[in-house]
C-alpha cells in the first residue's frame, strides 16, 4: 500500500499565478499527480514585504534562500512604487485550468500581503469583506464554489475562524500540526476541520537543516508510512526556478511507492477527526509566528498568547 501524502500548492502572487501554475500543471500530469491549489486572487501587494528587512531574522531569510535569485524582482518589488494588480483579474485561465484538470481548488487570499501582516488587528467583519472578495471573484473564475480555504503564512486569529464559519468550505488548511482536527480556542470549537501542514517547506530547510543538492533526500526522509502527511510547496518557488527539483522529487517519490493526492481525499480517508486546541508557535526557518495544532496545552485565551 502507499504512503499517501497530501499536496498542497500556494500561489501567492501574479508571477506565479502566470508563470509557475501552467508549469507544476503540465508536470503534474506527467507524473499523473493531482493536488490542492490555493490561489491569491486579488491585489499582489507583496513587494510590500522588503519593509521587513529592518527585521534581523526577515533580512538572514532573505540571504539564505536566496530570494532574490528564487522569486525575482517582478515579485520582490510588486505593489511598493504603484498598486499591485489584481491577480484573479490579470491571469485568470491558469486557475481555469487547474480546476478542469481535476485539482481541488482553493481561496488562499483575496490580499496576501494584508492578511500576513494584519490578521491580528482586523475583526470578524473586516476579515469576512476580505474573505468575501476573494471567494466571488474565484468562483466566477473557475466557475464553481471553491471547496476550501488556506491561511496565508499560516496565520489565523479567532476572528478570522469565525469569518471563515461564514463561507460553506469543506475544510481549511490554517496551519501546521499532526493530523486533522476540529479547532478549540479559549472553549470555542470552530466547525470546518482543519488540515494542517505537517511537513516542512522549501525556504524552511534550504540553508539550514540541507543544501539545495540533498532538499529532497532530507524532504523524503520525513515521509513516513503511517503519519498523515500534507506537504505545502508555491507556485513562485517549485513551479519556477525549483521545477526540476521538483519533477526529480515526484520521480523519487514514486520509485518509494509514495503517492501524492490533493489534500481533500487524504483527509477524507481519515475515519474519525478530533478536537485539538489551536495556539502559536515559532517554527525554525520561519519568521514571527504560526498557527499550530496544540494537542497537549490548555487552550490559550487567545491566539496572541504564543506557545512556547
Amino acid at each position: 500500500m502507499k504512503t499517501r501524502v497530501g499536496l498542497r500548492i500556494d500561489v501567492d502572487t501574479l508571477r506565479g499565478t502566470r508563470k509557475g501554475v501552467p508549469a507544476l500543471l503540465d508536470l503534474m500530469a506527467r507524473h499523473k499527480v493531482r493536488g490542492t491549489f490555493f490561489f491569491s486572487v486579488g491585489p499582489d501587494n507583496m513587494g510590500r514585504h522588503l519593509r521587513r528587512l529592518v527585521r534581523p531574522a526577515f533580512l538572514v531569510k532573505m540571504f539564505r534562500t536566496k530570494a532574490v535569485g528564487l522569486y525575482g524582482w517582478d515579485i520582490l518589488l510588486k505593489g511598493t512604487l504603484w498598486p499591485g494588480p489584481v491577480i484573479g483579474e490579470k491571469s485568470p485561465e491558469p486557475m481555469r485550468r487547474a480546476a478542469k484538470e481535476g485539482h481541488e481548488v482553493g481561496l488562499h487570499a483575496w490580499d496576501h500581503h494584508r492578511w500576513q501582516n494584519s490578521i491580528e488587528k482586523l475583526d470578524t467583519d473586516a476579515v469576512a469583506k476580505e474573505i468575501r472578495k476573494g471567494y466571488e471573484l474565484l468562483e466566477k473564475i473557475i466557475g464553481r464554489t471553491p471547496d476550501c480555504f488556506a491561511a496565508p503564512a499560516w496565520k489565523v486569529t479567532p476572528q478570522a475562524l469565525a469569518a471563515l464559519e461564514q463561507f460553506p468550505f469543506r475544510f481549511e488548511s490554517d496551519c501546521r500540526g499532526t493530523a486533522p482536527f476540529y479547532p478549540v480556542i479559549d472553549g470555542q470549537r470552530y466547525h470546518h476541520p482543519q488540515v494542517p501542514t505537517t511537513l516542512p517547506a522549501y525556504d524552511e530547510l534550504v540553508g539550514r537543516q540541507c543544501t539545495q543538492d540533498n532538499y529532497n533526500d532530507y524532504l523524503l526522509s520525513l515521509i513516513q508510512p503511517g503519519r498523515f502527511n500534507v506537504l505545502t510547496i508555491h507556485a513562485e518557488a517549485e513551479g519556477i526556478l525549483c521545477l526540476d527539483l521538483f519533477d526529480d522529487f515526484l520521480n523519487r517519490a514514486g520509485q518509494r511507492g509514495i503517492g501524492l493526492s490533493p489534500i481533500g481525499e487524504v483527509y477524507a480517508g481519515i475515519p474519525k477527526i478530533e478536537t485539538s486546541y489551536m495556539t502559536q508557535a515559532t517554527v525554525p526557518g520561519r519568521e514571527g509566528w504560526i498557527s499550530c495544532q496544540d494537542v497537549v496545552s490548555e487552550p490559550c485565551a487567545n491566539l496572541e498568547e504564543l506557545s512556547r
